[in-house]
């Protein structure tokens, strides 16, 4: 009996061993061609007329945003790694026609890549002064600030 206790033991640790973890991958703390910037940064943009950008799906931002923050979810095809994909959706008609116009894009802090991802599409499309919150919501009401 216990050699099949093993024998058991073994197969079911070669099966672990040989099925790929689903990795999860921490997002950077630069964005290339934009701004990083962290939570009182955030707040100091927005009080000279930044808009936030909420990349998270429309439910989450129901629930709770940013106060001001506009909702253009990230369709991700690859959640949680850096990855993207051709199935990846990100509306930019719905960003500020105004190419110049200060952007803050935000999700729920690392590792959630939407927010990041969509800076970067944004940034791709020419806007000028995309600024990346990493920590996002969670950060946000840590502080205290507002929400809606």
């Amino acid at each position: 009996m216990k050699h099949l206790q093993l024998l058991a033991f073994f197969a079911f640790a070669g099966f672990l061993a040989a099925t790929p973890a689903r990795a999860v991958e921490e997002t950077p703390s630069s964005i290339p061609g934009g701004t990083f910037v962290n939570a009182d940064q955030a707040k100091a943009q927005a009080d000279k007329g930044a808009l936030f950008v909420d990349a998270r799906v429309a439910a989450e931002y129901a629930e709770k945003h940013i106060k001001g923050a506009i909702n253009v979810p990230f369709k991700e095809q690859f959640p949680k790694v850096s990855k993207t994909g051709p199935e990846d959706k990100f509306d930019l008609a719905k960003l500020p026609a105004d190419k110049g116009k200060a952007l803050i894009f935000y999700c729920n802090g690392s590792p959630c890549w939407k927010g990041y991802k969509a800076a970067d599409q944004a940034i791709k499309a020419g806007y000028k002064k995309v600024h990346w919150f990493r920590d996002g919501l969670p950060a946000w009401e840590a502080k205290g600030l507002p929400t809606e």
